[in-house]
């Protein structure tokens, strides 16, 4: 199974186990994720991302505090603002958040229920299923120079045929290429791979 394919599959799974949606952000660095993967409702992500609630949700507080997993309802880190009561209010009653990944590196997910608390066997399944999402979603050290150079000549405005002239290649040589940074990158299309290219600082 490809590693795009296993994400699927995960993520499908993971939705059946948290019927009010999960929020997954992977490998978070310099502030943002390089993946991230959403399911609330959407009253609730609207309402969350308009109130800037990322900045003082408490579970992201815990996520860059430590590593394993809690209930929302367990939650040590104080919540001034409220959120988990108006998470609650939206229907996502109870909630589950999982942190793993080394602090420049880190991974956050939470999930909701609205009916009772996550059990602890579904616990361990779900930190299972976000701990190999983390694995398999590991940014690449580098990138081949002939990929590099494919992504280059892309960022610079370069069409297929002239980039493979550029480089004193053929086109489905150069086009091979692009197949290949993308698949490295695992990225759906060359300007998404180019985008990570950049993010993970390999071009």
């Amino acid at each position: 199974m490809s590693s795009r394919a296993e994400i699927s599959a995960t993520l499908a799974r993971l939705q059946k186990l948290a019927p009010k949606g999960y929020y997954i952000g992977l490998h978070i660095r310099f502030a943002a994720p390089i993946m991230q993967f959403q399911t609330y409702p959407e009253t609730w992500a609207e309402r969350y991302s308009s109130n800037a609630y990322a900045l003082r949700d408490p579970t992201i507080a815990w996520g860059f505090s430590t590593t394993g997993a809690v209930r929302w309802s367990a939650m040590p880190i104080p919540d001034p603002f409220g959120i988990l009561a108006d998470a609650a209010s939206h229907g996502l009653t109870y909630g589950l958040t999982l942190s793993c990944g080394p602090i420049k590196s880190r991974t956050i997910a939470s999930f909701a229920n609205g009916t009772r608390e996550f059990k602890d066997d579904e616990i361990e399944t779900i930190s299972t299923m976000v701990r190999r999402l983390h694995d398999i979603t590991e940014p690449p050290e580098s990138l081949t120079k002939a990929q590099q150079e494919a992504l280059r000549c892309i960022a610079e405005g370069d069409r297929h045929a002239a980039a493979a002239a550029k480089l004193g290649i053929t086109e489905s040589a150069f086009k091979a290429r692009l197949i290949s940074a993308r698949e490295r990158l695992m990225a759906k299309t060359t300007a998404e791979a180019l985008q990570r290219a950049k993010d993970y600082r390999l071009l």
